[in-house]
């Protein structure tokens, strides 16, 4: 079972595409639409495939990803 969470900031993505080549389970994409900016943005294909590695938010220039845990009864925890 999955446990973590993608989630990505649109405003900030400028679609450089560097998440989805460091993505192991080829999980994003860029998605076709557009931001306030008139940029196409990245996204998750299916969450739940994410394996939670972080290797899309390592590289992200802009810090528009940010992986989370899943939340529990006690809540959620930011993994990177």
């Amino acid at each position: 079972m999955n446990m973590t969470v993608i989630n990505l900031n649109l405003e900030r993505c400028k679609g450089c595409g560097l998440c989805i080549g460091a993505c192991p389970v080829d999980n994003l994409r860029i998605g076709g639409a557009l931001n306030q900016q008139g940029i196409e943005y990245a996204e998750v294909i299916d969450p739940d495939r994410c394996t939670g590695c972080g290797m899309c938010f390592r590289i992200c220039p802009d810090m528009a990803i940010e992986i989370q845990r899943k939340p529990s009864k006690a809540g959620s925890e930011v993994v990177g």
